[in-house]
């Protein structure tokens, strides 16, 4: 089965044909979709649509780009809706899209590291994964998951360096490969797929975002796109697209076990 490790598709892109979508996706073999919040006002959203919908499960946090007018209370809000989930809701599987981006100019580095640290304790509390952003900031992420040991998770996005790629994996972390994967000129992200343990790979498309090359930039993205990221993966390790699907969702139900109970 495909597995959607990342996918935004509670995003006001798909509004207007979210079902259409998903069903192509469905169609093409995709079989769970994750969708990992990014504000907390977006909380009921990702519910709504996995409580809608089979297909789709989610993770609850705050993402690192969404924080600037968040207050410290906010944790507690977090914290109180995570424990009801897990009360009441099966589908909630991690806590995400959590973690540090510095890519701008002038990132707001003390609270992007302040809710950070406190998420990940809000993991730690309830023995659940984390989907990391880790976007220009790797090494300080690694530094914050040294401080607050979780149960591993998802590192979204992954395009640092084999060194760092083996730190995550001796964390516990699976590491997300999607669209940039496709580009030819992403020399290093390809080399990483290619040589990485395949046992540490996951697929994601991080829909509407990230599109794929054939995608060139002007067209949403979607999780139908996942299995020609599969293939792609498929021909840079010359293996069939059929063990890079089986492989993988093997390694999503390791590293997020509460999926395994939404399809067996």
């Amino acid at each position: 089965m495909l597995i959607d490790a990342h996918c935004h598709l509670d995003a006001a892109v798909f509004d207007a044909d979210r079902e259409q979508v998903l069903q192509q996706a469905i169609e093409s073999g995709v079989g769970m979709i994750v969708i990992p919040a990014v504000t907390l006002d977006g909380f009921s959203q990702v519910k709504a649509l996995s409580a809608q919908y089979p297909q789709c499960c989610y993770a609850l946090g705050m993402h690192p780009m969404f924080i600037d007018h968040v207050g410290p209370g906010e944790i507690v809000r977090l914290h109180a809706a995570v424990t009801e989930a897990l009360l009441t809701d099966k589908k909630l599987i991690a806590i995400g899209e959590i973690g540090l981006d510095f890519s701008v100019a002038k990132p707001n580095r003390e609270t992007q590291e302040y809710f950070f640290s406190e998420q990940l304790k809000v993991a730690q509390e309830h023995d659940l994964p984390v989907i990391l952003h880790v976007r220009s900031a790797i090494d300080d992420v690694l530094k914050h998951l040294r401080r607050v040991k979780v149960r591993g998770g998802i590192a979204h996005a992954f395009n640092g360096s084999m060194q760092q790629a083996e730190v995550f994996i001796g964390m516990g972390f699976k590491l997300g490969f999607g669209g940039a994967m496709t580009y030819p000129r992403a020399l290093k992200i390809r080399e990483l797929a290619k040589n990485l343990p395949l046992e540490a790979i996951v697929l994601e498309t991080d829909a509407p975002d990230m599109p794929p090359v054939w995608l060139e930039k002007k067209e949403r993205n979607s999780p139908f796109e996942l299995i020609e990221i599969a293939e792609t993966l498929a021909g840079l390790r010359r293996i069939p697209v059929s063990q890079i699907i089986e492989i993988t969702q093997e390694n999503i139900e390791r590293v997020l076990p509460k999926i395994v109970y939404l399809y067996t």
